[in-house]
């Protein structure tokens, strides 16, 4: 039985259970969503990370989750926090957030519901000293996201992921230290 682990005024962020991978695979891995996340994922490329992520929770106690609408008990978004643990990446070992919505849910505010609250979570609750978010130069809407939670731009952080394409080249991070957080929610 999965946890509740952050609740909001319109989503419940809950672990993960061990049949939400089919779930995520229909309604989350289209090529629109996926688009700047490698592509359409395979249903055993999905639960791998799933895996992946409650073994997170289970040895640290953070993960991803998924992001649950209170009014309709649907799935809307996966989200959370884990260590960066990319190869390539000059900064492995930092909090790393993300997220990802549902395309028939874009533009209602979900993701910045979700992740002001996995900030917080991050900040208060974990003891993360700073938090760092990846994409693309290409993702606009995600690394405006990023700016809009108060995130700055570390070009220092850039890497280049043979995993990606050339046109998603380099991977760059955006970062927010828990001194910057509470400077902006005073």
């Amino acid at each position: 039985m999965p946890d509740i682990v952050i609740e909001t005024e319109r989503l419940v962020l809950r672990t993960i259970d061990s049949s939400d991978a089919e779930l995520q695979y229909r309604l989350l891995n289209t090529p629109t969503v996926m688009e700047h996340l490698g592509g359409v994922k395979e249903l055993h490329e999905i639960e791998a990370k799933h895996a992946k992520s409650q073994a997170w929770f289970a040895q640290r106690g953070f993960g991803f989750m998924m992001m649950i609408e209170k009014s309709s008990g649907e799935l809307v978004g996966h989200c959370g926090m884990k260590l960066v643990d990319n190869a390539h990446a000059p900064n492995q070992g930092d909090h790393e957030i993300g997220w990802l919505v549902r395309e028939d849910r874009w533009r209602h505010g979900y993701a910045n519901e979700a992740m002001r609250a996995v900030i917080d979570w991050a900040f208060t609750s974990i003891g993360a000293p700073h938090v760092v978010a990846l994409t693309c130069d290409r993702n606009v809407p995600s690394w405006r996201f990023m700016e809009k939670l108060g995130m700055v731009r570390r070009k220092d952080l850039d890497f280049d992921d043979p995993g990606f394409t050339p046109q998603d080249n380099p991977t760059i991070q955006y970062s927010l230290t828990r001194e910057q957080w509470q400077e902006q929610n005073r």
